[in-house]
Protein backbone atom coordinates (compact mmCIF):
# COMPACT_ATOMS: atom_id res chain seq x y z
CA UNK A 1 0.00 0.00 0.00
CA UNK A 2 1.63 3.31 -1.11
CA UNK A 3 1.60 6.37 1.70
CA UNK A 4 -1.31 9.11 1.03
CA UNK A 5 -0.06 11.70 -1.39
CA UNK A 6 -0.82 15.14 -0.33
CA UNK A 7 0.30 18.48 -1.25
CA UNK A 8 3.41 19.43 0.56
CA UNK A 9 3.02 22.84 1.99
CA UNK A 10 6.12 24.73 3.05
CA UNK A 11 6.31 27.15 6.53
CA UNK A 12 6.62 30.04 4.85
CA UNK A 13 3.38 29.38 2.73
CA UNK A 14 1.72 28.04 6.19
CA UNK A 15 3.18 31.46 7.54
CA UNK A 16 1.45 33.61 4.97
CA UNK A 17 -1.90 31.63 5.80
CA UNK A 18 -2.21 32.43 8.92
CA UNK A 19 -0.90 36.02 8.37
CA UNK A 20 -4.31 35.69 6.37
CA UNK A 21 -6.63 35.33 8.95
CA UNK A 22 -8.46 37.64 10.13
CA UNK A 23 -10.48 37.77 13.14
CA UNK A 24 -14.52 38.35 13.68
CA UNK A 25 -15.75 41.14 14.82
CA UNK A 26 -14.70 45.23 15.08
CA UNK A 27 -11.46 45.67 13.54
CA UNK A 28 -9.76 49.04 12.71
CA UNK A 29 -6.19 49.73 10.82
CA UNK A 30 -3.94 51.24 12.80
CA UNK A 31 -3.26 55.03 10.37
CA UNK A 32 0.27 55.77 9.29
CA UNK A 33 0.31 59.28 10.09
CA UNK A 34 0.01 62.19 7.77
CA UNK A 35 3.24 63.37 6.42
CA UNK A 36 4.72 59.73 7.42
CA UNK A 37 5.42 56.60 5.00
CA UNK A 38 5.55 53.18 5.69
CA UNK A 39 7.97 52.06 2.47
CA UNK A 40 8.22 48.17 4.09
CA UNK A 41 4.85 47.93 5.35
CA UNK A 42 2.94 48.03 8.61
CA UNK A 43 2.09 45.64 11.06
CA UNK A 44 1.35 46.36 15.04
CA UNK A 45 3.00 44.92 17.98
CA UNK A 46 0.03 44.79 21.01
CA UNK A 47 1.71 45.34 24.44
CA UNK A 48 -0.05 45.58 27.52
CA UNK A 49 0.22 48.88 28.75
CA UNK A 50 1.57 47.87 32.19
CA UNK A 51 4.62 47.15 30.11
CA UNK A 52 4.67 50.45 27.78
CA UNK A 53 6.77 52.39 30.11
CA UNK A 54 8.95 50.10 30.98
CA UNK A 55 10.10 49.23 26.93
CA UNK A 56 10.27 52.49 25.68
CA UNK A 57 13.58 53.70 27.27
CA UNK A 58 15.26 50.49 25.90
CA UNK A 59 15.06 51.17 22.43
CA UNK A 60 17.14 53.17 20.18
CA UNK A 61 14.41 54.53 18.12
CA UNK A 62 10.65 54.87 18.91
CA UNK A 63 8.42 54.45 16.19
CA UNK A 64 4.85 55.53 16.08
CA UNK A 65 2.49 53.93 19.54
CA UNK A 66 -0.74 54.42 19.73
CA UNK A 67 -2.45 52.77 23.16
CA UNK A 68 -5.30 52.98 25.04
CA UNK A 69 -6.00 52.60 28.99
CA UNK A 70 -4.92 48.92 28.38
CA UNK A 71 -3.02 48.28 25.02
CA UNK A 72 -0.27 49.95 23.26
CA UNK A 73 0.33 49.38 19.73
CA UNK A 74 3.78 49.83 18.46
CA UNK A 75 4.20 49.86 14.94
CA UNK A 76 6.84 47.57 12.82
CA UNK A 77 7.63 46.76 9.43
CA UNK A 78 5.42 43.95 7.80
CA UNK A 79 6.73 40.47 8.33
CA UNK A 80 8.58 41.29 11.56
CA UNK A 81 6.79 38.53 13.40
CA UNK A 82 8.65 35.72 10.19
CA UNK A 83 10.61 33.38 12.39
CA UNK A 84 10.15 35.40 15.56
CA UNK A 85 7.65 34.00 19.08
CA UNK A 86 7.22 37.25 20.23
CA UNK A 87 6.35 36.60 23.88
CA UNK A 88 3.16 36.15 25.99
CA UNK A 89 0.87 38.05 26.64
CA UNK A 90 2.55 39.91 23.44
CA UNK A 91 0.08 40.12 20.27
CA UNK A 92 0.67 40.59 16.78
CA UNK A 93 -1.09 42.30 14.38
CA UNK A 94 -0.58 41.42 11.03
CA UNK A 95 -1.53 44.50 8.64
CA UNK A 96 -1.82 46.75 11.52
CA UNK A 97 -5.37 45.81 12.50
CA UNK A 98 -6.29 45.78 15.63
CA UNK A 99 -9.76 44.18 17.43
CA UNK A 100 -11.63 44.56 20.28
CA UNK A 101 -11.25 48.80 20.44
CA UNK A 102 -14.87 50.79 19.58
CA UNK A 103 -12.05 53.70 17.24
CA UNK A 104 -8.58 54.37 16.38
CA UNK A 105 -6.58 54.39 19.80
CA UNK A 106 -4.93 57.58 20.60
CA UNK A 107 -1.23 58.53 18.59
CA UNK A 108 0.90 58.91 21.89
CA UNK A 109 4.06 58.82 20.17
CA UNK A 110 5.08 60.42 16.88
CA UNK A 111 8.59 59.96 15.26
CA UNK A 112 10.96 62.76 14.25
CA UNK A 113 11.22 61.77 10.70
CA UNK A 114 9.00 60.20 7.95
CA UNK A 115 9.41 56.49 9.38
CA UNK A 116 6.19 55.01 11.80
CA UNK A 117 8.59 51.79 12.52
CA UNK A 118 9.85 50.49 15.93
CA UNK A 119 13.13 48.23 15.06
CA UNK A 120 11.28 45.39 15.60
CA UNK A 121 14.10 43.46 17.31
CA UNK A 122 15.72 45.95 19.52
CA UNK A 123 11.20 45.84 20.49
CA UNK A 124 11.41 41.96 20.87
CA UNK A 125 14.39 42.20 23.10
CA UNK A 126 12.75 44.71 25.11
CA UNK A 127 9.58 42.72 25.52
CA UNK A 128 11.08 39.29 26.52
CA UNK A 129 13.53 41.45 29.16
CA UNK A 130 9.91 42.65 30.53
CA UNK A 131 8.37 39.19 30.51
CA UNK A 132 10.50 37.08 31.28
CA UNK A 133 10.81 35.25 28.58
CA UNK A 134 14.14 33.73 27.10
CA UNK A 135 14.33 35.09 23.36
CA UNK A 136 13.48 32.47 21.16
CA UNK A 137 17.17 31.98 19.26
CA UNK A 138 18.26 31.34 22.79
CA UNK A 139 16.72 28.71 24.25
CA UNK A 140 17.54 25.12 24.29
CA UNK A 141 16.75 22.45 21.49
CA UNK A 142 16.05 19.03 22.06
CA UNK A 143 17.04 16.33 19.64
Amino acid sequence: MSPPRGRVVSLDTLARLQRGLRPTGQTLRLPVPDGMTAPLGCDAVAVPARFGPLVKPRLPRVGCIYATETTWWWLVPSDSDHALEWPAPVRYATGAVVTDVQRVPELMHRPDGTLPYTPPIPLYLALCRVTGTAPAWSRPVSA
